[in-house]
């Protein structure tokens, strides 16, 4: 009984710290995401809804992935997509004017709209 009541413990001593790190870790990328919505509703950046508009516009592809960064101040969304061909090409596209800023990927002409 006192050895199932020690390894009880251990276990405790372990996870608490582990779910406090993780709740906290929500708590800031809830508020990070607040601030974004803030950002948008003001008119600072671009809607992830109007550069998914605009990129499909002149790409052929499925979303697979999208992260929102600050690189050097500047807002970027990340999107990568995936092609007709099964390629995969990552988007950066400023956040503030929607233009892309850079396309890495393989068969990036494969997915261009004519």
């Amino acid at each position: 009984m006192k050895k199932q009541l020690t390894t009880c413990f251990r276990v405790i001593r372990w996870l608490l710290p582990l779910s406090l790190l993780l709740t906290g870790g929500l708590a800031l990328a809830d508020e990070h995401w607040r601030n974004l919505h803030k950002e948008v509703e003001a008119g600072r950046i671009q809607s992830l809804a109007t550069v998914l508009s605009n990129l499909e516009k002149n790409y052929i592809g499925q979303v697979i992935e999208v992260e929102f960064e600050q690189e050097d101040g500047q807002a970027i969304y990340e999107i990568e997509m995936i092609g007709p061909a099964g390629q995969v090409v990552e988007f950066e596209i400023d956040a503030v004017s929607g233009d892309v800023v850079s396309i890495e990927g393989r068969n990036i002409k494969g997915m261009e709209r004519q």
